[in-house]
């Protein structure tokens, strides 16, 4: 890039995804921009510049992606406000897009799919939802590949399962289960934990979306992040035994109550989407494998990977 002018590629919203996305953009040479309400709790990653707004109005959405190149959507908010919340975020993103002439990256979920009775998702599974989330979910994926169809924003949608890998503390693989496992105190398991379910590490989270940024012939569909094959979350807590030298305490939930970092508040949100613990949760992604040869990490290195950031988040904390 030496004596040439680099594109600005603007990261939305300075959580685990948004975060360890701004760090591998930049990690690849280009100018990056971070934009958040707040800073990243851990920092703002090397080589990024943090810009303080909130995208949640069409004023704030403009400000913090003029002179973008490439948006990437990484924004969520509070499980019991997204549908209210998501759609005026979405509206807000994509004007500003198009006025800007940027191309558009979005972080997605599996919830337009809803219960599948365990089959395998690919990219070309029915959109099923029954939910409030899921169907609101599929109404903003709707709405960005029209977008993309009418010629307005060049938009690619990439999805990933639940997220695992370092930083991440509000998943179903997370604050409810590295933490008890280090300390030999309770850790959490939902539903049938013999069940396959997929995990999506944050850092393939984070490098899916940097390739789909750097490469234009993705845009117009839905991808799969690159995803290991899917274990069962038993098979995942002895992997864990095995790494931590002791057995776990596991605490199985078959309803969706309050645990770990997860208040009434927010289960009473996710119990509609509970589905996701009682059949099998297989997310392929072998398309973007092929596509992009972008392979994901395997589910050992993403477990010592994990145990050593919360161990040292862990020695933080006292």
């Amino acid at each position: 890039m030496a004596g040439t002018a680099r594109e600005t590629h603007v990261v939305l919203g300075a959580g685990p995804a948004g975060s360890t996305l701004a760090g591998e953009l930049a990690r690849r040479g280009h100018a990056v921009r971070l934009v958040a309400r707040s800073a990243p709790v851990a920092g703002t990653p090397e080589g990024v510049v943090f810009h303080p707004g909130d995208v949640g109005s069409a004023e704030g959405a403009r400000a913090a992606i003029a002179g973008a190149a490439v948006v990437y959507h990484c924004v969520n908010v509070a499980y019991h406000l997204q549908v209210e919340a998501m759609p005026g975020i979405q509206d807000a993103v994509l004007a500003a897009a198009e006025a800007e002439g940027a191309r558009l990256v979005v972080l997605d979920t599996v919830y337009p799919y809803g219960p599948t009775g365990g089959e395998v998702m690919t990219e070309d599974t029915p959109w099923r939802a029954t939910g409030a989330k899921g169907r609101m979910r599929a109404a903003l994926d709707e709405k960005y590949l029209a977008a993309h169809r009418e010629g307005r924003v060049r938009v690619a949608l990439g999805r990933s399962a639940d997220f695992v890998g370092p930083g991440v503390l509000n998943s179903t693989l997370g604050g409810a289960v590295f933490p008890g496992a280090l300390t030999g105190t309770e850790v959490i398991g939902l539903g049938d934990i013999d069940l396959p379910h997929s995990y999506t590490d944050i850092r393939a989270v984070a490098a899916g979306l940097a390739t789909l940024g750097e490469h234009p012939e993705g845009d117009g569909r839905v991808w799969h992040l690159p995803t290991a094959p899917a274990r069962t979350t038993r098979e995942v807590f002895r992997l864990i035994e095995e790494r931590v030298g002791r057995p776990l305490d596991i605490s199985v939930k078959t309803e969706p109550r309050p645990f770990g970092p997860f208040d009434q508040v927010f289960m009473d949100a996710y119990a509609e989407l509970f589905y996701q613990h009682t059949e099998a949760q297989v997310m392929d992604s072998t398309a973007f494998q092929d596509a992009f040869g972008v392979k994901p990490f395997a589910l050992e290195d993403t477990l010592d990977a994990t145990l050593d950031w919360y161990r040292a988040f862990l020695a933080s904390r006292g």
